[in-house]
């Protein structure tokens, strides 16, 4: 199946400045970094008081939230890099480095909405793993979720490359393409993770 064509480039008289796509891309890349977040709690985790406070969903119920927010944010980054005009670093933006106020190509009324639901939509995601992600690290914590430490170091992978794309102030067609990476491999281990459900 053919997929859809990009918006294309407007004449001049019918067009609009783009938004900057580092104002998507990097609430994306922080969702991301919420999940790989859960490296963390392997070697952070404390004894647990019987009077902690507790989540308000079941481990099993905020496991299937971070997975599909993982597959969300998959389709995000594919989105990403389908439109590059907006998002992925198409001509001369794509050597830009991480910053913002990126000059963007002017575009059509029709891409502007593309941009606009990507927003809306990174949105959506950036609460829900950082929600799902609290809640699956509580549960780490109190024992439902017992996962051998090989799933914590590929979270914890995950955040190093993360954090590479920040320091070392990558381009955003790098950022982007690392972004979709990133959002696959999470995916993969949410899925373990799921395997280790004591409760």
């Amino acid at each position: 199946m053919a997929k859809p064509p990009e918006p294309q480039a407007p004449d001049d008289a019918d067009s609009r400045i783009a938004p900057d796509p580092f104002a998507a891309v990097l609430p994306a890349i922080a969702a991301l970094g919420t999940i790989a977040s859960i490296a963390t709690i392997h070697w952070a985790a404390r004894e647990r008081a019987a009077d902690r406070m507790r989540p308000k969903r079941k481990a099993v119920t905020a496991l299937r939230e971070l997975e599909t927010c993982c597959l969300h944010l998959s389709e995000i980054f594919r989105r990403f890099q389908r439109n590059p005009r907006l998002f992925a670093g198409e001509g001369a933006q794509g050597a830009s480095p991480l910053k913002f106020g990126v000059h963007g190509p002017r575009i059509s009324g029709d891409a502007a909405k593309v941009y606009q639901q990507a927003i809306n939509d990174v949105a959506s995601m950036l609460v829900l793993a950082s929600q799902s992600a609290f809640e699956v690290m509580c549960a780490i914590e109190d024992g439902t979720v017992e996962a051998p430490e090989a799933i914590f170091f590929g979270f914890g992978e995950c955040q190093d490359t993360l954090n590479k794309l920040i320091q070392n102030r990558a381009t955003l067609k790098a950022t982007v393409d690392a972004g979709a990476d990133v959002a696959q491999r999470l995916t993969n281990l949410v899925r373990e993770l799921k395997k280790y459900r004591t409760d």
